[in-house]
């Protein structure tokens, strides 16, 4: 490994170390660089627009006269060192662009006279007050350039944005049983053609969630599958394409082909695959595909990938991939791009946006499986028992059938190559030797699990086009079968199988049943009301609640679903607007406030203040721990909380208002 580099986040301080082999390179014309000379070997790509390679060179020769002769070559536009974070192995590149985040109280020109002492081009001016620039020809690299920028006493941080692979949550291994009907979709106990005995009714139950519609779903709801490797010939998801992207080559022609991107198809498949008398049926089969290609991990891709769900129409955005990487965990940009999804999409009655929590057997999920505003899927099996690669851990939200016991069986891409593992010809693609036509393969995971949700959003939409994200989100927890053993149940979730596993049928009558004017008076908050401004709450448990009697306007605080369940003692005061605290969180959904605000008290000994506020007519909660009339008081407060791992800033509590 080459030289160290330290760089800040939302997570704290990162050590980059340069490769001492690999490089990226950006073509002038997206030129294929495979066969160029100066190419030993390509990884990957695309990774931040760039292609990951091994460079032609003697052992002797430094890389970084290597890469600068590389420059030089006609067809390369642009060349990057490629680096790699402390304790994990994936590559890391750098596109151009460093999301910094200015201490409070700093006016747009003080802004620019620090981007202009590093000759960086200024991208968006955020209304948080952070900024987005670019490097330019005079400046130095992005991670140089970042490092810089978080010794400088006006900024809070600097992170460079760099893009590496993501996992893609499909689970195969040579020695899973396999399956031969849609098992899923509806479990009669047996799969005739292996003879193999599974558990009646361990399935989603959406064949009757379609009678209880009359239909298959409506033709007007648009599924997102944002992943790589689509096949937009299959018969089963050819004639239904609507508004595709590929975000690697900016362009509506989605690239097709390549034996190391298969992943898509089969996700869209069990998702919506249509009625065509042959193949597979999907959950939502009349629902629209939207197939945007090219993950990606960097800030700015998935920026662009939840702007384009908002602007284009998507309802249902399906993510199955992930990490579960400590040092990769998503940045306040990635939160804030999936967020603005969930809030602003489907003319803002949100996006729902759902991720695999993982196929790494850990008691914790995809980092980005832990957003409050997802619907985490995890994967439980024909047996209706936890499938046991799928993760654990407090963020489940549901889990669905996959494999485990016996597969899915989904669409193939003409490309996938399948597995020599598995036979010869189509036999590579089922493992069991029995062919079921070569358009078609086994296929598992949480990868699988994740689609077959995305359909069952489609079809509480269908009942009624009007819920909002979180409704959706809370339907879904709401009508979940409880599966496993009671005792993995703890206030109604389980890490395994989060609030239970899916049942399409109950959710749609669920829906029918609030549409017709039904109310769950369980989860009904009476009182009310918007906030006018901030309103500090501060959680307590005093002896006798003490409740402030000024007139102040009501406010609306949900109702506590999800995680936060339980009974809270609270004495609710008003915070005077002076003084300093740190603020560690902002929450789309109060159960998450309930769990930070008891965790913090306990583990601090210091008051938490709760700002609620509204942003762009969604409420938002402000999550923030201490009152000190100094600046030099909170700062302290912050040196703990970063030695326990919890990143914060600290603001004046007069700026909440």
């Amino acid at each position: 490994m080459g030289k160290k580099y330290i760089v800040k986040s939302d997570h704290g301080e990162r050590q980059l170390t340069k490769s001492k082999n690999l490089v990226g390179l950006k073509s002038a014309d997206t030129t294929d660089l495979s066969d160029k000379k100066y190419v030993d070997k390509k990884f990957h790509r695309n990774l931040g627009g760039f292609e990951v390679v091994r460079l032609n060179k003697d052992d002797k020769e430094d890389l970084d006269d290597a890469l600068d002769k590389v420059r030089g070559e006609n067809e390369i536009d642009l060349g990057t060192h490629v680096y790699y974070v402390e304790g994990s192995d994936r590559p890391l590149v750098p596109n151009g662009e460093v999301y910094i985040v200015f201490k409070e109280g700093l006016n747009r020109e003080e802004k620019l006279l620090v981007l202009n002492e590093f000759n960086l081009e200024l991208l968006e001016d955020r209304e948080d007050g952070s900024v987005v620039a670019k490097v330019t020809d005079k400046s130095p690299n992005p991670i140089k350039v970042a490092d810089a920028l978080s010794q400088i006493s006006l900024v809070e941080f600097a992170e460079p944005d760099m893009d590496t692979y993501l996992d893609e949550y499909e689970y195969s291994t040579p020695l899973d049983s396999l399956f031969s009907h849609q098992w899923h979709l509806e479990n009669k106990g047996l799969i005739s053609d292996a003879n193999y005995r599974i558990t009646r009714g361990a399935d989603a139950k959406v064949t009757a969630a379609w009678k209880a519609l009359n239909s298959l779903g409506a033709s007007n709801i648009t599924i997102a599958i944002v992943d790589n490797g689509f096949d937009l010939s299959h018969p089963d998801l050819k004639r239904k394409i609507y508004k595709p992207f590929d975000f690697w080559n900016q362009s509506s022609d989605i690239l097709q082909g390549d034996p190391n991107f298969t992943h898509g198809t089969p996700c869209a498949s069990i998702a919506l695959a249509s009625v065509n008398g042959s193949g597979i049926v999907g959950v939502a089969p009349n629902a629209r595909f939207m197939p945007l290609s090219g993950t990606s991990f960097s800030d700015r891709g998935t920026e662009d990938i939840f702007n384009y769900v908002i602007n284009h129409g998507a309802d249902i955005v399906s993510c199955s991939w992930g990490t579960t990487d400590s040092a990769l965990r998503p940045g306040r940009r990635k939160v804030n791009a999936i967020a603005k999804a969930a809030a602003q999409g489907r003319n803002g009655k949100g996006c729902i946006v759902l991720y695999a929590v993982g196929n790494d057997d850990l008691d914790y999920v995809s980092y980005y499986a832990e957003h409050p505003d997802v619907i985490a899927v995890a994967a439980s099996t024909s047996k209706d028992r936890h499938a046991s690669y799928s993760n654990r851990g407090r963020f489940v939200t549901v889990c669905a059938p996959s494999n485990g016991d016996w597969p899915l069986i989904a669409a193939r891409a003409w490309w996938d190559e399948g597995t020599t593992l598995r036979g010869a010809g189509d036999l590579k693609y089922w493992a069991d030797g029995r062919s079921r036509g070569n358009r078609y393969k086994h296929f598992g995971g949480t990868s699988g699990a994740t689609p077959l949700v995305a359909g069952i959003c489609a079809l509480m939409l269908t009942a009624n086009p009007s819920l909002t994200a979180k409704e959706v989100k809370e339907i879904l927890i709401k009508t979940a079968d409880k599966i496993g053993e009671p005792y993995e149940y703890q206030n109604g979730h389980s890490v395994k199988y989060g609030y239970g596993r899916v049942n399409a049928e109950r959710a749609v009558a669920e829906v029918f049943r609030r549409k017709n004017g039904g109310t769950d008076q369980a989860n009904t908050d009476t009182r009310g009301g918007t906030t006018t401004g901030p309103v500090i709450i501060r959680p307590d448990k005093p002896e006798n609640p003490d409740i402030n009697t000024n007139p102040k306007p009501p406010v609306t605080i949900p109702s506590v679903s999800g995680s936060g369940q339980g009974v809270f003692r609270f004495s609710v005061k008003n915070e005077p607007l002076t003084g300093y605290s740190v603020q560690v969180g902002v929450f789309a959904q109060y159960g998450n406030v309930l769990i930070h605000a008891q965790k913090y008290e306990a583990q601090f000994g210091e008051p938490i203040l709760v700002s609620i506020n509204q942003l762009r007519g969604q409420t938002v909660y402000k999550v923030l721990v201490g009152s000190e009339t100094q600046r030099s008081g909170a700062n302290a407060i912050l040196t703990r909380l970063r030695k326990a791992g919890i990143a914060g800033f600290v603001r004046s509590i007069e700026s909440l208002k």
